[in-house]
């Protein structure tokens, strides 16, 4: 049987808004919450001849430990049974890998996540989960206020 609720988390605030959801329907079912970061294997060429094995892993801990400092608060408020998670490589193949394994009931997930350029070129990493999906997937936009807001900043930038 299927069970918890995964959350992919890289503290962007499309994916603050899916926690806010999860944490919400983790209560409402009794569910466990598994909010996952994915951070990048950083395994090239240069990378190889540059740094050390250990360096790297050491520093793919700092941006995991980086990004659950932003959920920890709310999780830890909630009172909901979590687990927080860090798997290395391509985010999508990452997500729909820990949603086999951990046999996720479903996985909730912002629109957008913290690199623009990726997900304008290439294809969003929501857009991959949703068509290779092996369980139900809520995809969380940002709140119209929170949207507002980001439109004003960018309209100020310029």
């Amino acid at each position: 049987m299927k069970k918890g609720l995964l959350v992919p988390f890289d503290g962007s605030p499309n994916a603050v808004e899916a926690l806010h959801l999860a944490v919400t329907l983790a209560k409402a079912l009794g569910e466990k919450l598994i909010v996952l970061n994915v951070q990048p294997s950083f395994h090239t060429i240069h990378t190889k001849l540059f740094f050390h094995e250990s360096d790297l892993r050491e520093y793919q801990q700092k941006l995991f430990h980086e990004m659950m400092e932003t959920a920890e608060p709310m999780l830890k408020s909630s009172g909901v049974n979590y687990e927080q998670k860090l798997r290395i490589g391509d985010p999508r193949q990452q997500i729909i890998a820990e949603a086999k394994d951990a046999k996720i009931r479903m996985i909730v997930m912002g629109s957008r996540g913290m690199n623009p350029i990726v997900g304008g070129v290439l294809g969003s990493v929501s857009y991959g989960i949703v068509n290779a999906a092996v369980c139900p997937t809520t995809i969380v936009p940002l709140s119209p206020l929170e949207v507002e807001v980001a439109e004003q900043a960018n309209a100020s930038a310029k």
